[in-house]
């Protein structure tokens, strides 16, 4: 490799990495907040991740949110509370271990999953429109070789 080859390697990295780690990402929080509004849902993206995640496995402890979500145990807990202020879920100290909590979804907070998953697509519909399914399957296999990269390397310390 040349060393202009390089260069402009690092320059690609350094386009790259902001796009990955933040604007996309802040950009699609931003219109999922809107949409979120609009359906009438005082909920956050981070808080949606949590809520999903229970749409599909309700009564799971905090660590198993923690872990599915990428989220330290002090976020986790500030968002648990907040959603616990706001009736959408609820906790259930663990009968074997004192230390463990399940968290349980509240009647409200599995009501209002069409409202939240109809925000969630079409912010994701707008993000996507233009993208034919041959660039679609390329930014998941991307996307998923990234984050995948990142779990071998944290896993690896």
């Amino acid at each position: 490799m040349k060393n202009e080859d390089i260069l402009d390697l690092n320059q690609d990295q350094d386009l790259i990495f902001p796009i990955i780690n933040g604007k996309v990402s802040m950009a699609i929080n931003r219109m999922m907040y809107r949409n979120f509004r609009r359906e009438g849902l005082d909920i956050t993206p981070e808080q949606w991740t949590v809520l999903a995640f229970l749409w599909k496995e309700d009564g799971v402890t905090q660590q198993t949110l923690c872990n599915s979500t990428f989220k330290d145990k002090p976020s986790m807990t500030r968002l648990i509370d907040n959603l616990t202020k706001q009736n959408l879920v609820y906790r259930n100290a663990s009968t074997s271990d004192r230390r463990s909590n399940y968290i349980f979804l509240t009647e409200l907070g599995r009501s209002i999953k069409d409202k939240a998953n109809k925000a969630v697509y079409e912010t994701m519909d707008a993000a996507l429109a233009g993208i034919d399914e041959e660039g679609l399957k390329q930014v998941r296999f991307l996307l998923a070789a990234v984050f995948g990269n990142i779990q071998d390397a944290l896993s690896e310390r």
